[in-house]
């Protein structure tokens, strides 16, 4: 007997897919089990991401049923097959995410020291596509007066922020206190730079994922990558998942996640109390006399380096034209 049911992706490894299958009527309903992805993905240009929400179609010969009724998959995925990928609300190439409502930013004081172009760019991609964003400075007991200013500039922009140290504990308890509300009914992903301490976190948070760690490389102050790929874990709420992703050190416009000029000034959320107050319609708000938002960064109402990384991601995408775009 052929049988279909839905469920979501929550781990990738090579080609096999690891997928929580929903609480339907077939016997491996609500089981967690491997698949393998249909070829016509390939061929439609189409890649099954961590998160999809998916369509799996098995057979008898795909599972074994124990007299006292229980139903155990077979450990080879033979004959569990994602058959359709279900629609999307967003997707990320990296980190490899789809159908994400909630990102932890997580960003370190020190050591690696914070690299404010490349967690704008980050902010930006996420506002893009609707994913809302909740900033985590970690590591603060190694600069403490810099986990201070960054959590200034990004409370002003309109971000939820939270400075903590994972090592001696400080600020640890407001962000375990507001975990629940926060990511109930969400898909929620860690991402920042590797060596940012995103698995220390969820480590922290979250004790029975027991997720690996390193130390981090003196010689080129950046973190060994410790997760190799990207995994949804099921929090105890309903339809909820955290995620833990590979670290990442540079985004590149020019193949993921790309958008159009146009689109980049509703990506700074603190530029909107300005929307229609410059003295130019066809305003760049790069340095124009009569600029609503030069006059706020003048002003001290919006730091300079958001509005240098809003500058800098104009230059960029001035230069790039729609048939760019890569799907």
């Amino acid at each position: 007997m052929e049988y279909a049911e839905t469920g979501k992706i929550i781990k990738v490894t090579g080609g096999l897919y690891t997928v929580r299958l929903s609480d339907g009527t077939t016997p491996l309903a609500g089981q967690t089990v491997g698949c393998r992805a249909r070829g016509n993905f390939r061929h439609d240009g189409t890649k099954p991401l961590v998160g999809d929400n998916v369509t799996v179609t098995y057979d008898d010969s795909s599972f074994t049923a124990a007299p006292d009724g229980t139903v155990t998959p077979h450990e080879s995925a033979a004959g569990l097959m994602i058959a359709q990928i279900l629609p999307r609300r967003n997707g990320l190439i990296r980190p490899p995410l789809a159908n994400l409502d909630l990102m932890l930013v997580v960003t370190a004081a020190a050591a690696p020291a914070p690299d404010v172009p490349t967690l704008d760019k980050l902010l930006c991609i996420l506002a893009y596509h609707h994913i809302e964003a909740v900033i985590v400075i970690g590591k603060a007991e190694l600069a403490p007066e810099r986990a201070a200013a960054l959590s200034d500039v990004y409370t002003r922009a309109g971000y939820r922020t939270f400075v903590l140290s994972c090592r001696t504990g400080e600020g640890v308890p407001a962000l375990a206190d507001a975990v629940p509300a926060l990511l109930a009914g969400k898909t929620t992903a860690v991402a920042g730079a590797s060596g940012v301490g995103k698995s220390t976190l969820l480590n922290t948070l979250f004790p029975e994922l027991s997720l690996t760690t390193g130390d981090i490389s003196q010689r080129i102050a950046r973190g060994k990558n410790t997760t190799r790929h990207t995994e949804l874990y099921p929090l105890p709420e309903p339809d909820s998942y955290i995620a833990d992703t590979a670290g990442f050190s540079l985004l590149d416009f020019e193949h993921f996640d790309f958008f159009d000029l146009e689109d980049l000034f509703d990506t700074f959320p603190e530029f909107a109390p300005y929307v229609g107050q410059c003295r130019y319609t066809d305003c760049t708000h790069l340095k124009e006399e009569g600029c609503a938002i030069v006059e706020a960064v003048k002003g001290g109402i919006i730091p300079p380096s958001r509005h240098q990384s809003y500058r800098d991601l104009y230059a960029i995408l001035k230069e790039k034209h729609k048939w760019d775009k890569k799907e």
